[in-house]
């Protein structure tokens, strides 16, 4: 079965741009949060069947918990403490010359091989457009934007971080043919922007649901039939659908009179973020492909680092017709 060809730039790092630079921060900066694990890992419910219309509503219901987790557990990310994987800002950036922090990528042993959705620059661009008109004017030193041509929706692992399954090249390639083959079951997606939440650890997050095309929820259980030594427990719900827009790691730049001890960050924050949602809540996007990826360095599809992607079309044939 011919495989989908690795783009000219997949295996290799991303020069850094000024429109998706990390600037430095001081000594005594917060921690980065590498990876986001919300929910957190565990035994999920079994994924009702296509049809039922219970799969909108416990998507609905996990997005209303996302969205209450600043005012329960605060700013985080402006408190410091170690990430989910202990790693600091030094851990995964260097100080260029003119000051501007580019990654310090680290190669990731054995490396990550993840199925993702991904999302057209044409859709990516428009989004991260209102996200800067918003933020930059206040973390213009202190914010990473996701690189628009790898907007992605993570969909389902073949070996990740927490429990890597080291696999050869011909097992590597056999995992390739067996997800073209769910790709060609699966229909590309009609997808709208539900909101927009940023999280106590700093994540601004897109939240999605799906208006037509296979469910997320029935991809994940389709990829998990056909990768069979894929690790048990996955990173995410089944039923999330989410894209990464920015990560903070410091404190806003505020007028002085605003800066006191006093001032209401959460507050500040869920202003800034009910600004995004009237720039592009209801925002819809079509999704065509799924990547099959291998991060050959830690957080490659995060920190523009070097990896091998496989472009997969979804096909669409008669099983994929069905809307979960």
């Amino acid at each position: 079965m011919p495989m989908a060809q690795r783009p000219p730039s997949s295996c290799s790092a991303r020069p850094r741009s000024p429109g998706t630079a990390v600037w430095f921060l001081p000594a005594a900066a917060l921690l980065l949060v590498v990876l986001l694990r919300w929910p957190p890992m565990g035994s999920y419910p079994p994924v009702p069947p296509r049809g039922s219309g219970s799969v909108p509503a416990r998507r609905a219901e996990l997005y209303s918990k996302m969205a209450r987790d600043l005012d329960e557990r605060g700013a985080a990310f402006l408190r410091g403490g170690e990430t989910s994987q202990s790693l600091t800002l030094t851990d995964l950036f260097d100080t260029g010359d003119d000051g501007a922090v580019v990654p310090r990528l680290k190669a990731a042993d054995p490396p990550v091989r993840a199925n993702v959705l991904h999302l057209d620059p044409e859709f990516a661009t428009v989004i991260s457009k209102a996200v800067k008109e918003v933020f930059l004017p206040y973390f213009d030193q202190v914010i990473w934007f996701q690189n628009t041509s790898m907007y992605h929706f993570s969909m389902f692992h073949a070996s990740h971080h927490l429990e890597p399954i080291v696999a050869t090249d011909d097992e590597i390639e056999a995992e390739v043919e067996a997800t073209e083959r769910v790709t060609k079951t699966v229909c590309p997606l009609k997808v709208v922007l539900d909101r927009v939440v940023l999280t106590s650890t700093g994540v601004l997050l897109g939240l999605w649901q799906v208006e037509s095309g296979t469910d997320p929820a029935e991809i994940r259980s389709r990829l998990r039939e056909a990768l069979p030594r894929a690790p048990q427990k996955q990173l995410y719900d089944p039923v999330l659908l989410h894209t990464s827009f920015a990560r903070i790691l410091g404190h806003p730049k505020l007028p002085e009179e605003q800066s006191a001890p006093s001032f209401d960050h959460v507050k500040f924050f869920h202003g800034l973020v009910a600004r995004v949602n009237e720039k592009i809540h209801g925002f819809q996007a079509t999704v065509s492909e799924l990547w099959y990826v291998e991060e050959y360095d830690v957080l490659a599809l995060a920190l523009n680092g070097k990896m091998k992607v496989r472009r997969l079309h979804l096909g669409c044939n008669h099983q994929g017709n069905e809307n979960s």
